[in-house]
C-alpha cells in the first residue's frame, strides 16, 4: 500500500496550524496529484462517502476542489451518470460496502470513468488490497491506490472531531455494554491515528490512569477508558511506523481524558462572545440566520451567514468576554462614523452620545456600505441580542451563583432563595444550575433531597435524570464515597480558589464571572512544565529522561503574552483591550499563523465523551501562553443544550438523539 508524501511535520519550513496542514493534504496530495501524466482531461469527478464528504467539508471548501480541477462531487451509493472520459478520485472509507461500489464502477466494458484514482481516509485491510487485485478488468484503470490516513473533521485550526456522537451514551451507559464500548473505542482509536499519521508526528502517549477506591474493588469499564483508548491508539501508531517519512522518534505529546475530569464545564454558562453565540442563539452548527434590509424596500430579507475563521470580525472576537466584545464594537463603529464625513452628517442632527445601534443604523445608510462594514454591522447586532437575552433571562445573577458554588463560596442555601426568588427563570437554566450543584455536593440529591430541590425548581422527571446522571461521570473513586469525597470535591475547588488562581494573577482575571476555568487548562499547563503526575497519567511510551527536560525546556522559553489594558466604562464586568477601526480585524486573519512559526513541540489533548467551547478557547490561550501548538480533539464538541440531551440518554435506553431535547 503506497503512501503518499507531505512535508507536514512540525519541522517542517514554514510553520502551518493543525487545520492548513489537513487542508493542503487534501488539496494538493489528493486531488492536485490525481492525474495521469499523459492525460489531456483537466477536469475531474470526486467520489465520496458519507464520513469523508463531511472530512472535505470541515477542511476545504467549494471553490478550493474546483481551483484543484474537479467539476463535480458525487455521493459513492448513489446512481451516477456514466462519464467514460473523465478520470474520478475516490476519497472513501476503507470498508467492504465501499470496495464492492468501486468494483461495481470500474469493472466490466463499459466502466463509469476512465481512471480511478483511490484514497482510503484510513488503513486499509490486506483482505480487501487482494479483493480488489483480484479483478483483473479493474486493475489498469487504477491510476493510484493509497492510504491518506486522513479520518477526522478540523473543526477549527487547533480543533478536530472524530464524530462519534453517540460516545457519551455507549461508553457512560448506565448498562455497561462492553461490546458496543470497545467497538465505539476501536473508531476512535482508528480516526485518532490517522491525525498523528497526517501531521507526521509521533506522540508521547499520556492517560489519565483508572482509580479504584481499594485494592479489593474491581475497576469498571468506564474507569478503563482512557487506558483503553491510549491502547488502542498505540497499537495504530505502531503501524503507522513504517509509513514513509514518519518519525521514528518522539515529537509531541498526547494527553487522553474523559469527560469525568470536569463534569462542570460542559454545563456552566461560559461568558465569550462565541459561546454565548452558540448557547443562546439556537444557531444550527456555525450557521446565523439575521433579517437585513431589504434592497427592494420591502419588508426585510432572511439572509444566513456562517461564523467562522474566515470572518475577521469573529476571529479577533470570538474568545472576547461577551462584554469586551460589545466595547470593541462600539469603537469600532465610532472610529468608522468618526473617519467619514456622510456619516457624521447624518448623525449630526441630535448631539449627545450615540448607541452602537444608533451608529449602526447610520452606517448602514451610507452609500458605500462595504461587505466589510456589513460584517462589522451583523456582529453589532449579534451581540445586541445577545445582551438583550442576558438582561431578560438574569444570567449575570445566575452567572455569578454558578461560579460561586465552583469555587466553594456559595451553597445549597444560596441555591434554594435564587430558585425561590427566580421562579420565572427557564427551565434549562434552573436544570443547569442543580446539575452544577450535584457535580460539587453530590451527596444533596441522594434520596429524597433531590426530589424535594426538583419540586422547589418545578422540573420534570425526565431533568432528573440528567441531574441523577451526572454520577454515571464521576471518576468511580468519587461517585463509590459519601459525604466524605463530596467534601474533598469541594475541598478541591477551595484549593484551586486558594492556589491555583494566585498562579493566575498574572493574567489580570478582573472580569466579573471568567473566574472559572475548565479543568484542562491545569492539566495542559502541568503537562507542558513536565509536572503532571507520572503516576496519575502514565505514559504508553514509558519516556526517557530526556523527556521531561524537553518539556521543561519548552516552557522555559516561554513567549511573552503582550497585555494592552486602557481605561475601563465597564470595570465590574469588563477588561476592554486596545482596539481600532473596524477594519483591524483584518490583521489578525494576516497574524493568525505567522504567531506559530516558532512553536514548541505539539502539544495534543483528547476528550472522550465530548469538548466543550471552553475548553477548545483554553487551547488557543495556552498556544500563546506556553508557546506551543495545544491542539484539542474530542468526540463531538457540544453545547450544554446537546450535552444535557445526552446525558438524559445515559439511562433512558427506550429513546434516541432524536426523540429527546430539552
Amino acid at each position: 500500500m503506497s503512501y503518499s508524501d507531505s512535508d507536514s511535520s512540525s519541522g517542517a519550513g514554514e510553520y502551518k496550524n493543525f487545520r492548513q496542514i489537513s487542508r493542503e493534504r487534501l488539496l494538493y496530495e489528493m486531488l492536485r496529484s490525481a492525474k495521469m501524466k499523459d492525460s489531456k482531461s483537466t477536469w475531474k469527478v470526486l467520489i465520496m462517502d458519507k464520513v469523508t464528504v463531511k472530512i472535505m467539508s470541515y477542511s476545504c471548501k467549494m471553490a478550493d476542489i474546483t481551483a484543484e480541477g474537479v467539476s463535480l462531487v458525487e455521493d459513492i451509493y448513489r446512481r451516477r451518470q456514466p462519464l467514460p472520459s473523465m478520470d474520478a478520485i475516490y476519497f472513501i472509507q476503507p470498508t467492504k460496502e465501499n470496495v464492492i461500489m468501486f468494483l461495481s464502477d470500474m469493472s466490466g466494458r463499459t466502466p463509469l470513468y476512465k481512471k480511478a484514482f483511490v484514497y482510503f481516509s484510513s488503513p486499509i485491510s490486506r483482505e480487501l488490497v487482494a479483493h480488489i487485485k483480484k479483478d483483473t478488468s479493474v486493475l489498469p484503470r487504477i491510476g493510484a491506490l493509497s492510504e491518506m490516513n486522513l479520518e477526522y473533521f478540523a473543526i477549527d485550526n487547533q480543533g478536530f472531531i472524530t464524530d462519534n456522537v453517540k460516545a457519551l451514551e455507549d461508553l457512560f451507559g448506565d448498562e455497561e455494554n462492553t461490546r458496543k464500548g470497545d467497538a465505539c473505542l476501536n473508531v476512535v482509536a482508528t480516526r485518532i491515528a490517522t491525525v498523528f499519521a497526517s501531521l507526521r508526528e509521533f506522540p508521547f502517549v499520556r492517560y489519565r490512569a483508572a482509580k479504584s477506591l481499594d485494592p479489593m474493588t474491581m475497576t469498571t469499564f468506564r474507569d478503563l477508558i482512557p487506558t483503553k483508548l491510549a491502547a488502542g491508539i498505540w497499537n495504530c501508531l505502531v503501524k503507522c511506523k513504517s509509513v514513509p517519512n514518519f518519525p521514528q522518534r518522539e515529537t509531541c505529546e498526547l494527553l487522553i481524558l474523559d469527560r469525568s475530569i470536569d463534569q462542570i464545564a460542559p454545563v456552566i454558562h461560559e461568558w465569550t462572545y462565541d459561546a454565548l453565540c452558540h448557547d443562546l442563539l439556537n444557531m444550527e452548527g456555525n450557521k446565523y440566520v439575521h433579517e437585513v434590509p431589504s434592497k427592494t424596500g420591502g419588508p426585510p430579507e432572511k439572509k444566513e451567514v456562517l461564523l467562522e475563521e474566515h470572518d475577521p470580525i469573529w476571529l479577533e472576537l470570538r474568545h472576547a468576554h461577551i462584554a469586551d466584545a460589545s466595547e470593541r464594537l462600539h469603537e469600532k463603529m465610532t472610529n468608522f462614523v468618526s473617519k467619514n464625513k456622510a456619516a457624521q452628517l447624518h448623525g449630526s442632527r441630535d448631539g449627545g452620545e450615540l448607541s452602537t445601534r444608533d451608529l449602526q443604523k447610520m452606517v448602514q445608510a451610507l452609500p458605500q456600505y462595504s461587505e466589510q462594514i456589513d460584517k462589522l454591522s451583523l456582529h453589532v447586532e449579534i451581540a445586541g441580542k445577545i445582551n438583550r437575552i442576558i438582561r431578560e433571562q438574569g444570567l449575570r445573577e445566575l452567572g455569578q451563583l454558578e461560579q460561586d458554588l465552583v469555587f466553594g463560596d456559595a451553597g445549597m442555601k444560596d441555591v434554594i432563595k435564587f430558585l425561590t426568588a427566580n421562579e420565572e427563570a427557564s427551565r434549562e437554566n434552573k436544570l443547569r444550575l442543580l446539575m452544577i450543584l450535584a457535580a460539587v455536593y453530590p451527596e444533596k440529591f441522594e434520596a429524597e433531597k433531590g426530589l424535594n430541590l426538583m419540586k422547589l425548581a418545578k422540573l420534570p422527571p425526565e431533568d432528573m435524570n440528567a441531574v441523577n446522571n451526572m454520577r454515571l461521570l464521576a471518576p468511580s473513586s468519587e461517585a463509590k464515597k459519601s459525604s466524605a469525597g463530596a467534601f474533598s470535591l469541594k475541598f478541591d475547588m477551595h484549593k484551586k480558589k486558594h492556589a491555583a488562581r494566585k498562579d493566575r494573577g498574572g493574567e489580570q482575571e478582573t472580569w466579573q464571572l471568567s473566574r472559572f476555568y475548565p479543568v484542562i487548562e491545569e492539566l495542559v499547563e502541568k503537562l507542558s512544565k513536565g509536572e503532571l503526575s507520572k503516576d496519575d497519567y502514565p505514559c504508553m511510551n514509558d519516556p526517557s529522561p530526556t523527556f521531561h527536560a524537553t518539556s521543561q525546556a519548552a516552557a522555559i522559553h516561554e513567549a511573552p503574552v503582550a497585555h494592552s489594558m486602557r481605561s475601563r466604562r465597564t470595570p465590574t464586568w469588563a477588561r476592554p483591550r486596545a482596539s481600532d477601526d473596524g477594519y483591524s480585524s483584518d490583521s489578525v486573519l494576516r497574524h493568525a499563523s505567522s504567531d506559530l512559526k516558532k512553536m514548541g513541540k505539539r502539544i495534543f489533548v483528547f476528550l472522550v465523551g465530548g469538548a466543550t467551547r471552553s475548553e477548545l478557547r483554553v487551547c488557543h490561550k495556552l498556544t500563546g501562553k506556553l508557546n506551543r501548538e495545544v491542539v484539542l480533539g474530542s468526540t463531538s464538541l457540544d453545547d450544554p443544550p446537546q450535552f444535557i440531551t445526552k446525558l438524559k440518554l445515559l439511562t433512558a435506553h427506550e429513546l434516541s438523539l432524536d426523540d429527546l431535547q430539552i
